[in-house]
């Protein structure tokens, strides 16, 4: 296996739950390597947060977006070339925060790109503040008094949506995050991957996670009824059980394939980016 390191020195605190995503997608970028994929046409996007690091620390095509951005980008690249497998990574304040109507209208296109979210509740790199998903009553930096509004859930946002691959994960299962992902980046529409990434430094939730989470088993992932019933399980109510896995799994004509992309392949698409250019000097 490839190492796939960086010349980066890695900033994240020690017991980040981001070890785990980064490590996993490593590993899952070499199996897809085995299998015959090139990592040359594979493209990792970041927004801004803890999380952007990540593509500093993996040795294979990538872009930093600004904050909220990392879908439109994602998508772009996508379009600009649909040869490419193009995942993007995001936090919870970047993603289920600015970058919300980005995400609604990429699973309502399903457009093939893998979202990977790491979701903290808490904006980490800020040192503390609430986040969409932050619970009722969080007490941060910018809410001393304890927040007074609900969280949003997320995965049930994006099933509505019309995203064709929903699963969830925790940064204390990498085994389980390695297939998870794997089978997001594989699958031919919108993927989102919702990751309980834990901040140990602002928000450590590993004990209240590891006594609650379970994998789902014997769960038919093609039932979007059912899917809503598992995502609604936890719904962030603190006591309830929180399942892992995958909750919904679609095959659906994606955004690429409902529009007329250009015929003659990659130097035929390279042309006409050139003509599109050229115009717009």
């Amino acid at each position: 296996m490839k190492n796939l390191a960086t010349y980066a020195q890695n900033t994240w605190c020690p017991g980040c739950g981001n070890f785990s995503i980064l490590n996993s997608i490593k590993a899952v970028l070499n199996m897809l390597e085995a299998e015959g994929f090139p990592l040359e046409k594979v493209v990792i996007v970041s927004g801004i947060g803890c999380h952007a690091k990540i593509v500093d620390y993996i040795n294979v095509n990538s872009f930093y977006s600004i904050h909220g951005r990392v879908v439109p980008v994602a998508e772009a690249i996508k379009l600009a070339n649909p040869e490419l497998k193009v995942i993007g990574f995001a936090g919870d304040g970047d993603a289920y925060g600015e970058g919300l109507e980005h995400l609604i209208f990429a699973a309502k296109r399903n457009i093939d790109i893998t979202m990977i979210i790491h979701n903290n509740r808490v904006y980490g790199l800020t040192t503390g503040q609430y986040t969409p998903t932050s619970p009722l009553g969080f007490k941060g930096r910018s809410t001393p008094q304890g927040t007074k509004e609900l969280p949003i859930n997320p995965l049930e946002l994006m099933l509505s949506s019309g995203a064709t691959y929903l699963a969830r994960g925790t940064s204390h299962g990498m085994d389980l995050l390695k297939n998870i992902f794997k089978e997001a980046v594989l699958h031919k529409g919108f993927s989102l991957v919702d990751v309980l990434q834990t901040c140990v430094t602002f928000y450590n939730m590993y004990e209240y996670y590891d006594k609650r989470v379970y994998e789902l088993k014997g769960h038919d992932a093609g039932d979007f009824n059912q899917a809503l019933n598992k995502i609604r399980e936890w719904d962030y109510n603190i006591d309830a059980p929180i399942a892992l896995g995958a909750f919904y799994k679609k095959d659906a004509p994606t955004f690429e394939e409902r529009s007329l992309q250009p015929k003659g392949g990659p130097a035929d698409r390279l042309l006409k980016i050139k003509d599109i250019l050229a115009e717009s000097v």
